[in-house]
């Protein structure tokens, strides 16, 4: 095979929405920055970011149970929704900003308001969903989250689900009007696009990242395989990010940084039950979230959901989680395998002890029937019948496995940067809430890989244009949330 040398600022690797966003972000703070992203696939968002891929959530803490989860002795614990709360807040100034610069379409193409709302039964969940309404509701992010267990109330919010329900049935739920579904895969998209335009800027598609090591200078000798002309090419990067989704950990294993020993992946295959009947789509217009079986992963809250998808509507009920060892919905079952290594074998053989629970739900989800599932629909969706809705393959979400405090493994179910101390590499690991703190993320990629310029002045002031809460608290400031979420919300049109 022919080999090329090209050198570079920054090689974002994957073609989801994490590079689309760093890449996005990057371009306005400094526009001379030579950008490379590397995509394995022959177009950008089409593995975990596509729409059919995720719950095109934009995950706020409204109406998600497992983010504000009930301690033994009764409490509930709220910090987590507030964080990601604020962080959701974070991504909409900066989508907010490419639209009102025509970085980005029109905010229908990628967003569109969908009310957020929980809904439990039987009186043990009921008095959870009104301890949990109580605490949320008395703090600025979440002043507008409404709660009701008048079934006459309930059947306004959402018809579909009240219809036929057992009127002695325990049923309480809550509502925030200005919840927001996602297409995370046109976003990116747009994105990529925008990007697309400038000069600096250099999309390879049906590329694939064989090799990665960092030479003496501190910059990063990157052998990507161009699988279309059979030919190798060699990338002399200054910085690299690893947004790749489930590929994302076997990269930073091969990287061969300090940081990267100890981290393990559990893989979680998902599915959905699909509906595109027009006379059943338009009698639901909400995401509402449940709580999740005794035994299933967090990402695994049942929700009904009103999706626009590539502009299309439709309705989705799920997720069905699985036992995998793929790591991408396009890649192998050897990747758990391959992925085991003498630095993260105890952390991964501890989780695999400790969660033979897990495991045996995960594999049971596998093989269930229609029928079944149709079942577990009906919870929300009373009148359900099972010719009106398929079955689809979601996206692959690989858990983080990493060492506890003594030296064991623990499972966590969230998102996490794992950087060089050099700060000349990065990676993004894990799964929910992902992409709706995307930006967030990225801001955490800038601070800790780009110390020095975003603490000049030059790149503070454009990240106070970009974010205008940036530096600031939003969990701490209600005046700030106000001001910046009034903006969102009229910019974004996520309003009724």
């Amino acid at each position: 095979m022919a080999m090329t040398v090209r050198k570079t600022d920054v090689l974002l690797v994957g073609g989801g929405v994490m590079s689309a966003t760093l890449g996005m972000m990057l371009r306005q703070l400094d526009p001379s920055l030579k950008i490379t992203l590397v995509e394995r696939l022959d177009h950008v968002a089409h593995e975990s970011t596509d729409g059919w891929n995720n719950a095109g959530t934009g995950h706020a803490g409204y109406c998600e149970l497992n983010y504000t989860p009930e301690n033994p002795d009764g409490s509930i614990e709220i910090s987590r929704a507030l964080n990601i709360n604020a962080s959701f807040e974070v991504t909409l100034q900066f989508w907010s900003w490419l639209v009102e610069h025509g970085a980005l379409p029109e905010p229908h193409n990628f967003i569109n308001n969908t009310p957020h709302k929980s809904f439990v039964w039987g009186e043990k969940d009921v008095e959870f969903l009104r301890k949990r309404h109580q605490l949320l509701s008395n703090h600025h992010l979440f002043r507008d989250m409404e709660f009701s267990t008048d079934p006459a109330v309930l059947q306004d919010w959402m018809p579909l689900v009240m219809r036929h329900r057992d009127p002695k049935q325990p049923i309480a739920a809550t509502r925030v009007q200005y919840g927001a579904d996602v297409d995370f895969g046109s976003l990116t998209r747009s994105m990529v696009n925008d990007l697309s335009e400038h000069p600096n800027f250099d999309l390879k598609l049906s590329h694939s990242v064989h090799s990665l090591k960092q030479t003496d200078e501190g910059r990063w000798k990157v052998v990507v395989i161009d699988e279309k002309a059979d030919a190798s090419k060699t990338y002399d990067a200054g910085f690299v990010f690893l947004g790749a989704g489930g590929a994302a950990l076997p990269l930073l294993q091969r990287s061969g940084i300090a940081e990267s020993r100890g981290y393990g992946g559990f893989p979680v295959s998902g599915q959905w039950l699909v509906c595109t009947k027009p006379e059943i789509v338009k009698q639901h217009s909400s995401k509402v979230y449940g709580k999740a079986p005794t035994g299933a992963p967090p990402m695994s809250v049942p929700h009904l959901d009103t999706r626009v998808i590539n502009g299309k509507p439709a309705l989705l009920f799920g997720p069905f989680a699985g036992f995998t060892t793929k790591f991408l919905k396009q890649g192998s079952y050897m990747d758990l395998f391959s992925s085991v290594r003498g630095s993260n074998l105890k952390p991964m053989m501890a989780v695999g002890a400790g969660n033979m629970d897990l495991t045996r739900y995960l594999i049971g989800e596998v093989f269930q029937s229609h029928k079944a599932r149709v079942e577990s629909l009906r919870n929300f969706f009373p009148d359900a019948k099972k010719d009106d809705w398929k079955l689809q393959e979601a996206g692959k979400r690989v858990q983080i496995i990493k060492k506890d405090p003594e030296g064991h493994g623990k499972l966590e179910f969230g998102t996490e940067i794992v950087a060089s101390r050099d700060g000349t590499l990065a990676a993004l690991l894990g799964a929910s809430p992902g992409a709706s703190t995307a930006v967030a993320a990225m801001v955490d990629v800038l601070e800790r890989c780009f110390p020095q310029r975003i603490a000049s002045a030059e790149w503070q002031a454009r990240m106070k244009e970009l974010i205008p809460s940036y530096g600031q608290s939003l969990v701490d400031d209600a005046d700030l949330l106000q001001t910046t979420r009034e903006r969102t919300l009229n910019t974004l049109k996520l309003r009724k």
